[in-house]
């Protein structure tokens, strides 16, 4: 695979540095392209008849582009977040137009009747939820006047999915462990976040009762079984991420001596997960499983430095490996990995 000197130049960068404006300039560029690209397009969608048949754009015109619905949701994350961070950041006026047309309210309006449809209950659960929280928070937090109009448009859909949750957490008698997009740990990281920042405290109370039941007698995660083949999240530190958020510093350091005990060696070592075929759509997630163990890694280590600075150089690892394909210029993986490296990068 070839790269040009100014990529080869913004890889080397990334990793002795925070993000600059001149990279964060180039990451903004894939979600730009893809925003309101609708071909090619991944519909999650059960038929109850043909009149159900239509396009991407007509049954999603907030989040239709970047190939699928949840990659446009962290799609749109991604440059308000980019937008937060870098006042000066090119293209910044085209980005806003783009995400006042796709997050209208009408838009939006349009967005809630899909979710409203009985067949439809499941769509994006829990994995779309959470992004789409992610991105309530990064519009409610910013302080550039576009962004809350647009946070007060997305509101009702947010609260929709609030309420999704609450409704379907007591159901979920056991935690779905995979590294896919199922994942539930990952599922209610975003939306924990979003649930203290908002103050809902009987949000909060639904995701810890629950995590806690699912997840707190858990002992001895298996690190040596990830990857699976097509990870892009990794299950032993997404669940890491999720108790860190939800249990006092004693209760986690206590659960985690349990849960992940090869972590406090310092001599602890994880090689970076290989992929094959960057132009397949689905092995191309373990660069995805790299940044989301990076992503992980990194709180940890900030959180707890004494404990875990070693685990800092690993993320570091992780992060260099697979960012070389966010530019590599394959849609397979462009579309969305941008928003991982950025969610990396966010946690550095």
């Amino acid at each position: 695979m070839k790269y040009s000197i100014f990529f080869v130049f913004i890889v080397g960068q990334l990793f002795s540095q925070e993000l600059t404006l001149e990279q964060a300039n180039h990451l903004a560029t894939l979600p730009i392209k893809c925003l309101q690209q609708e071909y090619p397009n991944k519909l999650n969608q059960l038929l109850i008849n043909d009149s159900e048949l239509q396009s991407p754009k007509e049954l999603h015109p907030a989040f239709y582009g970047c190939f699928d619905w949840h990659s446009s949701v962290h799609g749109h994350w991604s440059l308000v977040y980019l937008i937060n961070n870098f006042k000066s950041l090119d293209n910044k006026e085209e980005i806003i137009q783009k995400l006042e047309v796709n997050l209208s309210e009408d838009n939006i309006v349009k967005e809630m009747e899909y979710f409203n449809k009985a067949h439809e209950k499941s769509f994006e659960r829990t994995y779309g939820w959470n992004w789409l929280l992610k991105l309530q928070l990064e519009l409610e937090q910013s302080e550039e006047s576009f962004a809350k109009p647009l946070a007060e448009n997305l509101k009702p859909l947010t609260n929709l999915l609030i309420e999704r949750y609450s409704e379907f957490l007591p159901k979920l008698l056991y935690p779905i462990r995979v590294g896919t997009h199922s994942n539930t740990a990952f599922g209610l990281t975003n939306a924990w976040d979003y649930a203290v920042y908002s103050n809902n405290l009987n949000f909060q109370k639904i995701i810890k009762e629950n995590a806690l039941r699912m997840y707190l007698k858990d002992e001895n995660c298996p690190f040596t079984w990830e990857p699976s083949g097509t990870d892009f999240l990794s299950p032993c530190m997404e669940e890491i991420g999720l108790m860190q958020r939800i249990l006092t510093e004693k209760e986690f350091l206590s659960w985690l001596n349990k849960f992940a005990p090869s972590l406090f060696k310092k001599k602890f070592q994880w090689e970076t997960a290989k992929v094959s075929d960057r132009t397949d759509g689905h092995l191309v997630h373990l660069d995805g499983l790299n940044f989301s163990r990076a992503w992980n890694l990194y709180t940890l280590s900030n959180q707890y430095p004494k404990i875990f600075f070693h685990l800092k150089k690993i993320a570091d690892e992780h992060l260099q490996f697979s960012l070389p394909s966010v530019v590599d210029g394959n849609y397979e993986g462009e579309h969305w990995l941008a928003s991982f490296a950025l969610r990396a990068f966010e946690s550095k």
